[in-house]
C-alpha cells in the first residue's frame, strides 16, 4: 500500500499542486516552498486522528487567507477560487449569496491495496496504472490483468468555511461518491485506520512520544494492541484523597482556614466553603496531558520525565516506538520530518534505513546530506513553487558531463547544497568558492546600504571543479527550476556561450586567474599590511626574508602555494571596501541586483539587470 498520487488546491501556500510520490522518498526544496504542506495534506486526507481537532482547519490553512470570494470583487482582487467540485454539505440556497465557497481540495490516490482493504472499499475501487502513473480508463476490461495495473482508491478532503454556523468544516469522502454517487459518503476514521498513515511531526512528536495523551505514539501502539487500560478511576479516586500540604506547620492549611472563616460570612453553605488543594483537575482528559513515563538519567537511582532527556536520545527512542507501531500495524505508510534533528549522522542514516524496513512507504523531509544521499535519484523529489501558489515537482536529469557515479561520489560536497537552495551561484573553482562568499560579506559588514552577504541572498555557491564543468552543473541546477548564475575567469568565446545559455546572470573577470585579478585590482597597503598576517611556510619565508619589499611576488606564491586553503580569502577578509577590487564589487552590486530588483517610482519592482531574470517567480510564500 502506498500514497501514489496527491492533488492539491488551495491549501495553505500551495493554490494547485499535482505531485506523483515514490514508494519510498524525500522532499526537498528551499524553506517555504512547501514539503511541510504535503505531509500536512496527507494527514487531512488519510491520518485518522487529524480531524479530531475542532475546527479541522482554521483562515491561515486557506491559500493566502481567501475563503469567501465577494461577488463584487474583480477576479484580480478576489484571491483564491472555488473548486471545480460541488460543495457536499452546505445547500447553496443556505450560503450568502454575496459570497462563494473556497473549497480547499486535497485528492490522494492509494495504490497497492491489501487484500483487506479490496474487500472493505470494494464499491470504490479503480485501477491505476504504476507505469503512466495515471488510472486505467481503457475500455477493454482485460487490460487490468497487466502487471502495472494495481487495484487503487482515491479519496478527498474537503474543507470550508459555513458562513451560517460561523466556523470552519472539514470531512473527507470517498472520491467517487462525490463525482458518481447520489450522496457522498465519507471516509471515516475506521477507513483511515485500515490504511495507516502516521504523521511525525518534527518539533511535537518527540516530546509528547511517552504520554498518554490522544495521538502520541504510545497511544497509536496501545490502540493497535488492542490495550485499553481501566486505570482512570482508581488513579482519580487515589487523587481525590491527596490533600496537598495539608499539614499545619507547612504555613497553608491556616491561610485556607482562615479564608474559608471569612467565606463563612458572605454565602451559605451549601454554596461551597472550605478550599483545600489537590493534585488536578480530576478528569480523564487531564490525567491524560500529564501523565508521562520516568527515564532514569546517567548511573544513578534518579528518574525524569523522558521529555527532560537529551534530544538524541529522544528521537531514538521515537526510532524505537516506530519499530512498534509498524509491527503491530504491517502496513503502514510513515511520513516523517527532518529525521536529522540532533542527530548524528549515523543515527539518521540508521533511521531512514530501519523506517525504510518497517513501512510499506516512507516520505520523508530533510535538509540533511546524510539523510539525502541514502535516496536514489528517483526517489528524490524536488519541488518549486512559483508566487501564484503552483508547486510543480521536477526529477533530477543529470547532464552528460555529470555521471552517476561522480553525482554520488561527490554528493554531500558539492551537489546537495544546490539541492536545497533557490538560487545557485556555479564558481570555477576551490578559490572562487572560498573567496567570493567570504568578500560580499565583508562588503556587507563595511556598508550593508549598499552590499548584501550571499547568505542573505539565498544564494549557495556551488564548486564546478573546473570551468568545463559549469554548464552541465548550471544546466542541471537550471532544470530543477533553481535560478543559476556563474562565476569564473576569462572565458574562450565557445565555453562563455554554453555557460550563459544555461545561467541568468554571468560573472567573468578578464584574467586568467582569481588570484591575478585580486592582486591587480587591490592597494600595496592592503598587500603590504597582510604580509605581516601571514604565517608564512619556510621555503618561502626563505626565499622573501622581507616580504613587503617584493610584496606582489611575494603573496603571488603564498596564494598559489595556498590555493583553495582560505589563502585568498584571508587576505579579502582583512580589506576595506575601496582596497577590494574593483571587479568584485561591481560582480556583488550585479547579483544583489539580479536577486533583488531595486524598487522604481510608483513603489513598482524594476526589471532585473539580466536578461531572463524573473523576479516575479522569486517571491517568497508561507509554507
Amino acid at each position: 500500500m502506498r500514497a501514489a498520487r496527491i492533488r492539491i488546491e488551495n491549501f495553505r501556500g500551495i493554490k494547485q499542486a499535482t505531485l506523483i510520490l515514490p514508494k519510498h522518498g524525500v522532499l526537498i526544496g528551499d524553506n517555504n516552498t512547501g514539503k511541510t504542506t504535503i505531509l500536512e495534506a496527507l494527514d487531512l486526507a488519510l491520518g485518522p486522528d487529524r480531524l479530531n481537532r475542532q475546527p479541522p482547519i482554521d483562515e491561515h490553512d486557506f491559500f493566502r487567507g481567501a475563503y469567501t470570494i465577494k461577488s463584487d470583487l474583480p477576479p484580480a482582487e478576489s484571491g483564491a477560487e472555488a473548486t471545480a467540485q460541488s460543495d457536499p454539505e452546505p445547500p447553496s440556497d443556505e450560503v450568502d449569496t454575496e459570497a462563494k465557497i473556497v473549497r480547499i481540495g486535497i485528492e490522494v490516490t492509494i495504490a497497492d491495496l491489501t487484500e483487506e482493504q479490496k474487500g472493505q472499499f470494494g464499491d470504490y475501487i479503480e485501477f491505476w496504472n504504476t507505469v503512466a502513473d495515471k488510472f486505467y480508463d481503457e475500455p477493454n476490461p482485460a487490460g487490468v490483468d497487466a502487471a502495472s495495473i494495481t487495484e487503487a482508491l482515491r479519496v478527498t478532503f474537503h474543507g470550508w468555511y459555513d458562513e451560517e454556523e460561523d466556523d470552519f468544516e472539514g470531512k473527507t469522502y470517498f472520491t467517487r461518491s462525490l463525482t458518481e454517487g447520489d450522496k457522498p459518503e465519507l471516509f471515516s476514521r475506521k477507513h483511515k485506520q485500515l490504511c495507516g498513515f502516521l504523521y511525525l511531526r518534527s518539533l511535537r512528536t518527540g516530546s509528547r512520544a511517552l504520554s498518554l495523551e490522544r495521538g502520541s505514539l504510545l497511544d497509536i501502539i496501545l490502540r493497535l494492541k488492542e490495550v485499553r487500560p481501566q486505570m482512570w478511576e482508581d488513579t482519580l479516586s487515589t487523587l481525590s484523597a491527596i490533600s496537598v500540604a495539608s499539614a499545619p506547620e507547612l504555613g497553608i492549611s491556616p491561610v485556607l482556614e482562615s479564608i474559608n472563616t471569612a467565606l463563612k460570612k458572605y454565602v451559605p453553605k451549601e454554596w461551597g466553603i472550605e478550599p483545600h488543594l489537590k493534585v488536578s483537575n480530576l478528569t480523564r482528559e487531564h490525567l491524560r496531558k500529564v501523565i508521562t513515563a520516568f527515564i532514569a538519567t546517567g548511573d544513578g537511582n534518579h528518574a525524569a520525565p523522558f521529555y527532560r532527556q537529551g534530544t538524541g536520545t529522544i528521537n531514538m527512542l521515537v526510532l524505537a516506538m516506530l519499530s512498534q507501531i509498524a509491527e503491530g500495524k504491517q502496513n503502514v505508510i510513515f511520513a516523517m520530518e527532518e529525521p536529522e534533528t540532533a542527530i548524528p549522522p549515523y543515527a539518521q542514516k540508521r533511521i531512514v534505513h530501519e523506517v525504510r524496513k518497517l513501512a510499506s512507504q516512507t516520505l520523508f523531509t530533510s535538509h540533511s546530506p546524510y539523510v539525502l544521499e541514502e535516496f536514489a535519484i528517483e526517489e528524490t523529489v524536488v519541488l518549486a513553487r512559483d508566487a501564484g501558489g503552483l508547486l510543480a515537482q521536477r526529477a533530477i536529469d543529470l547532464p552528460d558531463n555529470v555521471k552517476l557515479k561522480r553525482y554520488r561520489q561527490e554528493f554531500r560536497t558539492r551537489f546537495c547544497e544546490g539541492l536545497l537552495a533557490r538560487r545557485v551561484l556555479i564558481a570555477e573553482g576551490a578559490t572562487e568558492v572560498s573567496a567570493f562568499p567570504v568578500v560580499c560579506r565583508r562588503l556587507a559588514e563595511i556598508n550593508p546600504d549598499t552590499y548584501s552577504s550571499l547568505e542573505a541572498l539565498g544564494v549557495c555557491t556551488v564548486d564546478a571543479g573546473s570551468e568545463s564543468n559549469i554548464p552541465g552543473m548550471a544546466q542541471l541546477y537550471r532544470e530543477l527550476g533553481k535560478r543559476t548564475f556563474a562565476l569564473c575567469d576569462k572565458q574562450d568565446d565557445g565555453n562563455k556561450a554554453l555557460i550563459e545559455a544555461q545561467v541568468e546572470l554571468l560573472l567573468m573577470h578578464g584574467e586568467k586567474g582569481f588570484e591575478a585579478m585580486v592582486l591587480k585590482g587591490t592597494t600595496d597597503e592592503s598587500m603590504k599590511r597582510f604580509t605581516k598576517l601571514v604565517d608564512w611556510p619556510q621555503h618561502l619565508a626563505q626565499k622573501y626574508p622581507d616580504p613587503e619589499a617584493h610584496v606582489g611576488s611575494a603573496l603571488a606564491e603564498y596564494f598559489a602555494y595556498s590555493k583553495g586553503n582560505w589563502g585568498i580569502a584571508d587576505f579579502l577578509a582583512q580589506c576595506n571596501e575601496a582596497e577590494v577590487p574593483e571587479w568584485l564589487r561591481d560582480a556583488a552590486l550585479k547579483l544583489k541586483a539580479a536577486c533583488i530588483p531595486p524598487p522604481v517610482a510608483g513603489g513598482e519592482v524594476a526589471a532585473p539587470v539580466e536578461a531572463g531574470i524573473d523576479s516575479e517567480a522569486d517571491a517568497d510564500g508561507a509554507d
